[in-house]
């Protein structure tokens, strides 16, 4: 709990994006690697396969809760004078540290798989990044739309710092366009050239 009755609040946008790089990067790092080994299935069929994963990868996670995203963004309240807004750059070191066994283990098993399957396990760690950063993409959409940018209380995360549509969320925050240092679907908020 903040100081003066507040509450610590995330962007909703930051906390889905934080994963979208290192699993692209993981994912694309793991795949190259992997498509070097014949495999079992040989390179052509493991590249054939990973391209149909990384699809469905990204459809799934792009999509995946999406009808709960959108309960919460209905009721979503606006947010007090006393809550404190969670720097862009925290709440990404926040789920990356929470997450960073998770991201190592997907990572190894990416590369394991490529002994099977070359290179599929690797674009299916891909496809999960593009996945969302689609699922970013779609809440700045509504961000934008809706005039507001959305927060999560930090106190409802989960100790790995991500999951902001998980079962503990029970209601978004709402604030200006204008507020925190991040733009609406999570990236850094560019600053206007200084004339």
């Amino acid at each position: 709990m903040a100081r003066g009755g507040g509450q610590g609040l995330a962007r909703v946008a930051v906390v889905v994006r934080a994963g979208a790089a290192p699993l692209w990067w993981l994912g694309v790092f793991a795949a190259g690697i992997g498509a070097l080994a014949p495999g079992l299935t040989g390179r052509r069929i493991g590249v054939l396969a990973g391209a149909a994963l990384f699809i469905v990868a990204a459809a799934v996670v792009a999509y995946l809760r999406r009808r709960r995203y959108t309960a919460l963004i209905g009721s979503a309240a606006r947010a007090g004078k006393h809550d404190v807004l969670q720097d862009r750059a925290v709440a990404v070191r926040n789920w990356r540290r929470g997450h960073r066994w998770w991201l190592l283990l997907s990572f190894l098993a990416a590369l394991g798989s490529a002994f099977a399957v070359p290179a599929a396990g690797g674009m299916l760690l891909a496809g999960c990044g593009a996945g969302l950063g689609l699922k970013a993409a779609w809440l700045g959409r509504r961000e934008r739309a809706d005039g507001v940018l959305l927060w999560v209380r930090v106190d409802w995360l989960d100790g790995r710092g991500g999951r902001p549509a998980g079962k503990a969320v029970k209601a978004y925050r709402s604030t200006g366009i204008a507020a925190g240092d991040a733009a609406p679907g999570g990236a850094r908020r560019r600053t206007a050239a200084l004339v």
